[in-house]
């Protein structure tokens, strides 16, 4: 998956930022993307910081550059256009505030075009790196929320890999059927960039109408309005073992494009989706990369606080892959 985002990115040269630069996972990902030339780095951060951390570090940064938001020569500009996005939400002086931290400072350069995308959450949380992604970056035109996928990987002894995506694992608590319509169609895409040739099953503890309750209702519904809108086959209600294995899928919802060989799965909520995807990390052996934020005009993407080098190193090629 990797080999052909890189030579995707090495052909296409993309520009990420992070918004925490001193973190010394941040820098050594840093100095192996410059290394191998796979895209330009934007680090943000006191300068002395962070040339002092790489240095701690014994990390190669040259080629990285590094922009302090209390230095920053065109930090008025940015305040102005944060004032005009925010529509009378904040005051200049509360722009200018929030402007000199890092994540909100990260998003408007992607926001004024100096970067293309952005990951951050190494020290902040989910909700600081998601909040400025939709206050300045905002939803793309047609979509109404922000949701997730993880993209699931597998390598197997022949050489060959298993490719699954799973959303909403991370951002929507209780999606409506509108929301699911909107997750699948985004996560299907995501699905197609990293050569997935998206099967959408929506998720449930029933199959085909065989339990009753309001949760089944609206993952039906979901079902109906997203075959009138997705040209990939999508198909639901139907429970996980229907959707995996072609013996049950058979048995269960006959004559389904998607029943016994689904490879996008669409969960019911968050909790279902947060459990399965670690179900499927801890017991069936794949490795987990996202949460991928779905739905805005550029990509920003969020690191776990407990993430290493080498997860930053990664996140950062599917973020910018997806720019």
């Amino acid at each position: 998956m990797f080999d052909a985002l890189i030579a995707k990115l090495k052909a296409e040269p993309k520009t990420i930022v992070f918004t925490e630069g001193p973190d010394a996972r941040i820098l050594e990902a840093t100095s192996k993307l410059l290394a191998e030339g796979i895209m330009k780095v934007v680090l943000v951060g006191n300068v002395a910081e962070v040339e002092a951390a790489a240095k701690a570090g014994g990390f190669n940064i040259e080629g990285a550059e590094i922009v302090d938001p209390e230095t920053y020569a065109e930090m008025d500009a940015m305040v102005e256009k944060m004032v005009e996005l925010r529509k009378g939400k904040m005051t200049p002086e509360q722009c200018k505030a929030n402007l000199l931290k890092g994540n909100y400072f990260g998003t408007m350069l992607v926001k004024m075009g100096k970067a293309d995308c952005l990951l951050g959450g190494a020290t902040y949380s989910t909700a600081d790196t998601v909040r400025p992604a939709l206050q300045l970056i905002k939803t793309k035109p047609g979509n109404t929320i922000v949701s997730s996928c993880f993209i699931m990987v597998r390598d197997n002894a022949d050489g060959t890999q298993d490719k699954l995506a799973m959303g909403d694992c991370a951002i929507n608590i209780h999606p409506t059927e509108d929301n699911l319509v909107e997750i699948a169609q985004e996560t299907a895409k995501c699905a197609q960039t990293f050569g997935i040739d998206p099967k959408v099953a929506f998720l449930s503890f029933s199959t085909k109408g065989s339990a009753k309750d309001d949760e089944v209702t609206k993952v039906q519904n979901a079902v109906a309005k997203a075959k009138e809108v997705m040209t990939v086959p999508v198909d639901g209600e139907m429970q996980f073992d229907a959707a995996v294995a072609p013996e049950v899928g058979q048995l269960k919802f006959p004559g389904s494009p998607v029943a016994g060989q689904a490879n996008t799965f669409i969960f019911p909520d968050v909790t279902a989706g947060n459990i399965g995807y670690k179900i499927a990390a801890r017991l069936g052996g794949f490795a987990a990369y996202g949460p991928i934020l779905l739905g805005l005009n550029a990509p920003i993407n969020d690191l776990s606080r407990g993430c290493n080098a080498d997860e930053v190193y990664k996140m950062a090629i599917i973020t910018a892959g997806l720019a």
